[in-house]
């Protein structure tokens, strides 16, 4: 459009250069040439139209809006037109109570009521993108500004809606997964309606009030030392259990030596050993009379 205004006033000053000045009469054909040319040029490059890779085009001619989308690459148009461009690749907004991390500068978290009346705070992402055929729609409803009037607007509201059906500890622990499986059902049929397609949407924090943080950390501490007394039972029983085994064992014992053990297998026994002894080259064996049960008591020494 540059050119073209920039070709037209040459052109213009060109055909009325006599008027001005001789000097400047002179170079009359050449600010024709000149002005023809950039005029030409101008127009040429007007109706054509470069639109980027993820991107679509939006043609606006006197305040209507077209219904031909630009797909990427070069296209031709009216020179009269104007171009939005709109991104089809997806985006990602996210709320966060993190400084820096959000969209938004600040604490930019969702506060909502559960079901029990207590205030929780969530931190999310939505990940979304505009539905290429859709755009001229979202330009003439909504506007370019559609992040902020239809991705922030519908997602705070329905995860506010959809709170209320479930208590602060369950939006924490059992029933995250069910809750964010229903906000994300809810969020994509509003977005469908507004050119939008809801491709996925991230939980990222859930934070309850600090009193319902120190009951459940109580309640945790609670269970984890019942487990451990539970442990420390079990061990005594088994160690009350082993030594029950082992004393039944030492009276198993000594019940089978009393029954089995007779005089004449003492008598046995203490012969065998005599005969061990006398072997020896360094032991003498002294007869000192009969011992318990005709045993013969001995005396042992080394001379």
């Amino acid at each position: 459009m540059t050119l073209t205004i920039l070709g037209f006033m040459l052109l213009i000053l060109g055909l009325n250069a006599a008027r001005f000045s001789e000097r400047l009469g002179q170079l009359r054909g050449g600010l024709i040439f000149l002005g023809f040319a950039f005029l030409v040029l101008g127009i040429v490059l007007s109706t054509v139209v470069q639109i980027g890779v993820g991107q679509v085009g939006v043609q606006t001619l006197f305040g209507q809006v077209q219904p031909r989308v630009l797909q990427p690459g070069l296209s031709v148009v009216n020179p009269l037109v104007d171009i939005t461009r709109f991104d089809t690749r997806t985006q990602n907004y996210t709320m966060s109570a993190q400084h820096g991390e959000g969209s938004q500068s600040g604490d930019d978290a969702i506060r909502v009521l559960s079901a029990d009346g207590l205030e929780v705070v969530i931190d999310l992402t939505v990940l979304y993108h505009v539905v290429p055929a859709q755009a001229p729609r979202i330009l003439a409803t909504i506007g370019e500004d559609y992040q902020d009037k239809i991705v922030r607007a519908i997602s705070r509201t329905r995860i506010r809606d959809n709170a209320v059906y479930y208590d602060a500890v369950a939006l924490y622990s059992t029933r995250r997964e069910e809750f964010q499986t229903r906000i994300l059902n809810s969020i994509e049929k509003d977005f469908r309606s507004s050119g939008l397609q809801l491709d996925q949407l991230l939980i990222r924090n859930i934070q309850l009030p600090q009193s319902v943080k120190t009951s459940i950390e109580s309640k945790i501490s609670a269970e984890q030392e019942a487990q451990k007394m539970q442990f420390v039972v079990q061990k005594e029983r088994q160690e009350a259990d082993r030594k029950r085994v082992e004393a039944q064992g030492i009276a198993d014992y000594q019940r089978i030596i009393n029954t089995q053990l007779s005089d004449k297998l003492l008598q046995y026994e203490t012969i065998k050993a005599n005969q061990a002894i006398a072997t020896s080259p360094n032991a003498k064996v002294i007869i000192m009379g009969q011992g318990r049960g005709n045993t013969p008591r001995l005396l042992l020494g080394d001379k």
